[in-house]
């Protein structure tokens, strides 16, 4: 029969074995749980959006924007450039592209659209500049570093086209009167520009 001591002795280590046991188990569900690039790219491999119905079809596109609205912002950019993750974005209809868009945008980004037009011209066309530069950094550094990306140019993260009318109308005018395909287009850029005015101070 055991002493009071090994008792407690047995009971201390009974009770250690079971805190490693439930800190090991929620580290592998913390670890499963976490969102990845590769779990969008198979959960998007995995259904075919053309053969669901409407109800289905919305909940399938609720969990994808989901998922990518978990992923960091360099993941979500990997992401474009391979352009898996969105190639469902074809089969959408023009109100589930408007949805999709709204849900996938960072948080705040109509107030950086906001604050972005309140800034002097020069300040703009800079702050485009500089977002541009950085993005087009980011897809060099995205493309030499994935094999399965399709060999090609880097080319501009928007279309010389599109950075006129930008500069012309100006974004906030601009993005409320794009279509879904076109703000689609202009999604990494919003990003990008409001992570240069966040980390510039310029976005309150």
């Amino acid at each position: 029969m055991l002493s009071q001591r090994q008792r407690a002795l047995v009971g201390a280590v009974v009770g250690l074995v079971v805190i490693w046991t439930l800190a090991v188990s929620g580290f592998y569900i913390a670890k499963n749980a976490k969102v990845t690039a590769d779990k969008v790219r198979d959960y998007v491999e995995s259904v075919d959006l053309s053969k669901l119905d409407a109800a289905a079809r919305t909940k399938a596109l609720e969990e994808l924007a989901r998922k990518i609205n978990a992923l960091s912002l360099e993941e979500r950019q990997q992401l474009r450039l391979e352009r898996t993750a969105y190639q469902w974005f074809e089969q959408m209809t023009e109100e589930e592209k408007g949805a999709f868009i709204e849900a996938t945008m960072p948080t705040g980004f109509k107030q950086m659209i906001t604050a972005f037009e309140e800034l002097p011209e020069e300040r703009r066309r800079r702050t485009i500049d500089e977002a541009l530069k950085r993005l087009r950094e980011t897809s060099g550094r995205l493309q030499a570093g994935a094999e399965a990306i399709r060999s090609g140019t880097n080319e501009p993260p928007i279309s010389e086209e599109l950075q006129a009318r930008v500069r012309a109308i100006g974004l906030k005018s601009f993005y409320s009167e794009s279509s879904a395909q076109t703000k689609a287009e202009l999604a990494p850029v919003l990003e990008e520009l409001q992570r240069v005015m966040e980390r510039g101070g310029r976005f309150r």
